[in-house]
């Protein structure tokens, strides 16, 4: 005699969702038929005979969802819940969050755990205050240097600490609208305030806030604790009141002279946003510019600097470092160089070092962060990892995927991260956006590549703009024209590179782009235009020639 049993299903945002739960419930044992609605969040499911309803529960959450029995359909059994899934995560930024929230979505029970800040480092003290200050900074230039006759140029007038309290302020806005508020919105989220450090593989010991110690016994982890500036071994540098980006972010007061240590994205960043606001600046940098991308771009972006008065000592590594009545003294093979300020931006190291990762056999780099595999795994089954404390790139976007992912796969299911097409921008100006693989890296993987450079002042809406600083890069492989990845130095290069990814993910080919409409004018046009100097010169088009 059939069955028939109604279940609300929670979790699913799209109608693949809705498949996946069909397919989890239709391999029970004895289920005959199983239907989900995704605008409806129900299942109906009709199997052979009665059996407990606790077996469809299971299913459903082993496949990443949240199930209970509809209240508006009597069950032909008598209904077993099934006890939740208890995990703990460790950190609350991008990658706990999204976890935590997917994680309560599909039925589990979540305690996360905190000892500094809520919301983690994009938030606080990464991508929302350093994109402000970069922003302050622009409109700052704007005044002092834009391209157009018949506007006065005026010297702008720079209170920091105005500038400082309005960001900071926008920092607490979003930190409780997007973190505080979220917490008091999920009420099968636990918040504790302390560190935790592993007392088994299936134990947390917390020393709380409040100064007190809780024992966390939980079923699966999630270890999201983000990472920290590094500071390299320089002889005397430790004894100094150098700055890492946490500081220079909310210093009240401009550097008549600011040196920087680095020669990568928050060094190029943070260096020139200063020397916009008023200060000389001078970037060391141990190899060149952006030495991990294709050298024109680190090339193109010295010339830029350069251009606005930023001192560049690239292959440059002082030997040591002193401060006295005020002033840094760095030595260095081609001479002394004295600033008021020292920024250090040469990196950032896991924050895994007190939590007992050596003593549960979890696995780590050297430089303190988790290997994980395309699920977020550890090498220790029931403990994941996601966020900017892994192997994975630092990203605040792919911390929130990879913390879905792994909330996805803490309850039994199979998600993967993929990160072949990951847009990347450096947010200086010009910015710096990049997808896919370069020239180098493609023949590193055995492709036959070609590729081809716009110069901006083949792009309309660039020239209207009076700044045809930079290029668009497209490489494709030869004979197919696959198009294999896109490195773009351009004022908007930001708003631009995901027209790439987006190609790469469909996989099209540069005749593909060559012949897609783009508006007119806009900046990402000169994807479709250095598409065509595949197979013709630009420069003896008409405007937006097909």
């Amino acid at each position: 005699m059939a069955v028939q049993q109604e279940l609300k299903i929670t979790g699913m945002t799209c109608k693949h969702c809705a498949v996946t739960v069909e397919k989890a419930l239709r391999g029970v044992k004895g289920v005959r038929e199983a239907s989900v609605s995704f605008p409806e969040g129900t299942a109906r499911v009709i199997s052979e005979n009665e059996f407990p309803i606790q077996f469809l529960l299971e299913a459903v959450q082993k496949a990443g969802y949240g199930a209970r029995v509809s209240p508006t359909t009597e069950p032909s059994t008598t209904p077993i819940q099934a006890v939740p899934l208890h995990l703990a995560i460790i950190g609350s930024g991008s990658a706990a969050f999204a976890c935590a929230i997917r994680a309560v979505e599909g039925g589990a029970r979540v305690t996360m755990i905190e000892g500094g800040t809520l919301g983690g480092t994009c938030v606080n003290v990464g991508c929302v205050p350093s994109k402000i200050l970069i922003r302050q900074a622009q409109m700052a230039q704007d005044q002092r240097a834009h391209p157009f006759l018949g506007l006065r140029h005026c010297e702008p007038i720079i209170d920091r600490k105005a500038l400082v309290k309005q960001q900071q302020e926008r920092v607490l806005a979003l930190r409780e609208a997007k973190y505080a508020h979220v917490l008091t919105s999920h009420p099968d989220i636990s918040f504790v305030s302390g560190y935790a450090r592993f007392a088994d593989t299936h134990t947390l010991l917390v020393e709380k806030n409040d100064g007190t110690r809780q024992a966390i016994q939980a079923d699966r982890f999630l270890i999201a604790v983000g990472a920290r500036p590094q500071v390299p071994a320089i002889a005397g540098l430790a004894e100094t009141p150098y700055w890492t980006s946490t500081e220079a972010l909310v210093a009240e007061e401009l550097p008549r002279h600011l040196l920087v240590l680095g020669g990568s994205v928050v060094a190029l960043e943070l260096a020139q946003a200063f020397r916009r606001l008023g200060s000389e600046v001078t970037i060391l940098a141990r190899s060149t510019l952006l030495s991990k991308e294709d050298p024109a771009l680190g090339h193109g972006l010295q010339t830029a600097l350069e251009n606005e008065g930023v001192q560049i000592h690239t292959h440059t590594v002082p030997r040591s470092v002193r401060y006295e009545e005020g002033v840094f003294t760095l030595e260095c093979g081609s001479g002394t160089i004295h600033g008021d300020r020292l920024l250090v931006a040469t990196g950032r190291i896991a924050n895994t070092q007190d939590l007992g990762l050596a003593e549960i056999g979890v696995e780590t780099l050297p430089n303190g962060a988790i290997p994980v595999n395309e699920r977020m795994q550890s090498n220790v089954p029931h403990i994941y990892a996601a966020g900017d404390c892994t192997s994975l790139p630092q990203f605040v976007y792919v911390a929130a995927a990879g913390g879905t992912r792994a909330a996805v796969n803490l309850l039994g299911g199979n998600a993967r991260l993929d990160l072949s097409v990951m847009p990347a921008v450096v947010f200086t100006d010009p910015q710096v956006a990049t997808v896919g693989l370069d020239e180098q890296q493609a023949r590193k993987q055995g492709l036959d590549v070609e590729s081809r450079t716009l110069g901006l002042d083949n792009v309309p809406r660039a020239l209207a703009n009076f700044n045809t600083q930079g290029f668009i890069k497209l490489v494709a492989e030869k004979g197919s024209g696959k198009l294999v990845g896109a490195q773009i130095l351009a004022a908007e290069g930001g708003e631009i590179v995901q027209a790439a990814a987006l190609a790469l993910r469909g996989g099209l080919t540069i005749q593909d782009l060559a012949d897609q409409l783009f508006p007119y004018l806009t900046m990402v046009e000169g994807l479709k235009l250095c598409a065509q100097t595949f197979t013709k010169d630009v420069s003896q088009l008409s405007c937006c020639a097909g």
